[in-house]
């Protein structure tokens, strides 16, 4: 592989990584999911899917991209040569670019509220006012569409320059910085009136409220804040140097994960419940709450400025990956076709993402199974395709390397005890599948 196709350090690749597994799934997704799904109980639950079920997965992602040194279709197949293996690297370029679709509209929003923080401040505004403000948003057209196109662009320009000069480089600068914001905006949030009413909800749970789809959800939740089912982290740890540890990188970016998680749940609901607004609100709960919340702080407009800026950085993290999976297997690691596979894609994902734009203005009364195009996708991708795909990795590992591979793999770099390595098999081989199909059993039964 050529050597500008590898991380230049362990710290690079972790702050990458974590930064397409935090993005938008941490700090916009998992709060309002939770708001939607019973708070404290549906928060246990995904902690205990993203320890025992994610983090192996991540591991096993991790091994089967840096042994093959390959991006995820090549990956499969050197692994499981003729035979259609290989169709768990395409499932998941076609889910990162579904994915890719309708959360580069995300990005538009924060492009939109980042260029209004800066044009026309927070002053005098309260919730009701920034409720107004979302939906005039992300009802027009022409701003709605615009930004996602702008979003795309700052995505593909970054993604064209490759892995060193490119994704990693901005990920060293913005999410350091953004762990710092994000613990100002925590500690303001609580100190609210009212706020611990908020943070109960958010961390005492309430098992009345939990169904079957609400675990199938949190299942999802956990894989996507960890970018697991995708392959992503396949083609990610393939430019990873065979002397980093993939059990202590796997630790830190799911602890990191969790960190941020705790954070961003911290950060909202406090202020949800201290603001009398709905925990319940849905995607816009990221939108509403947080300005509102800076609006209460000296310099909240500063703040809130600095704030939207790292988000979407934050947010380009996780666009990045989710672009370089899909130009990794145009490209096949070849450098003289990375730019223009990254702007080829990058518009099609574009014009694949108009429908998810528009949304909540022209296209709100196109449903698809009751749902409109942007939520029908990312109920599709976050609790279907996502835990699909997961099952599928978790099945092909053990089932297609043997398990002394495996734990060669793992060893290099590292001093992963037998034991250790034991109790990931057991995990990735037994309860992983089972617990997915569970879930999807579950939600079917359910729904009945």
């Amino acid at each position: 592989m050529p050597k500008s196709d590898q991380w230049t350090s362990k710290l690079g690749f972790i702050l990458a990584a974590a930064g397409s597994a935090i993005g938008l799934g941490a700090i916009w997704k998992l709060p309002y999911v939770a708001g939607t799904s019973g708070g404290g109980a549906f928060f246990l639950i995904f902690l205990i899917f993203t320890i025992f079920l994610g983090l192996p997965l991540l591991l096993t992602e991790f091994t089967i991209g840096r042994k093959t040194q390959h991006e995820a279709i090549t990956a499969y197949r050197m692994l499981a040569p003729g035979t259609p293996w290989y169709w768990i690297g395409r499932l998941g370029v076609a889910t990162s670019f579904l994915l890719l679709s309708f959360y580069s509209v995300v990005g538009g929003w924060i492009v939109i509220y980042l260029y209004r923080s800066l044009t026309e401040g927070l002053a005098g505004r309260g919730a009701p006012e920034f409720e107004a403000l979302f939906g005039e948003t992300i009802s027009s057209p022409l701003l709605a569409v615009g930004a996602h196109l702008v979003f795309m662009i700052m995505t593909i320009l970054v993604v064209q320059g490759g892995v060193q000069k490119g994704i990693e480089r901005f990920s060293k600068i913005m999410m350091p910085a953004l762990f710092v914001l994000f613990l100002i905006i925590v500690i303001r949030s609580v100190t609210l009136p009212g706020a611990m009413e908020g943070v109960s909800f958010f961390l005492m749970p309430d098992f009345s409220s939990v169904t079957g789809e609400v675990i199938l959800y949190a299942l999802g939740q956990a894989f996507f804040s960890l970018s697991l089912g995708v392959s992503i982290m396949v083609t990610y740890s393939s430019y990873l140097k065979s002397t980093e540890s993939l059990p202590k990188s796997a630790v830190s970016i799911t602890g990191l994960t969790i960190f941020i998680s705790i954070l961003a749940g911290l950060a909202i609901f406090p202020a949800v419940f201290s603001f009398g607004l709905e925990p319940a609100e849905g995607p816009p709960l990221l939108f509403i709450v947080l300005p509102t919340v800076f609006s209460e702080l000296p310099l909240g407009g500063l703040f809130f400025i600095a704030f939207m800026a790292l988000l979407l950085f934050a947010t380009l993290t996780s666009a990045f990956s989710l672009l370089e999976m899909v130009v990794a297997s145009v490209t096949k690691n070849d450098p003289a076709k990375r730019k223009k596979a990254a702007w080829i894609c990058g518009l099609l994902i574009f014009v694949m993402g108009i429908p998810s734009a528009l949304s909540y203005g022209a296209m709100e009364n196109v449903l698809i199974f009751g749902n409109t195009v942007f939520d029908g996708l990312d109920f599709l991708v976050s609790n279907v395709m996502l835990p699909l795909g997961a099952l599928l990795i978790a099945v092909f590992a053990p089932l297609k390397i043997k398990k002394d591979e495996l734990y060669e793999e793992m060893q290099r770099g590292s001093t992963m005890r037998r034991t250790i390595f034991n109790i990931w098999f057991v995990l990735v081989k037994y309860v992983t599948p089972v617990a997915i199909v569970l879930a999807f059993i579950n939600m079917l039964v359910s729904d009945v």
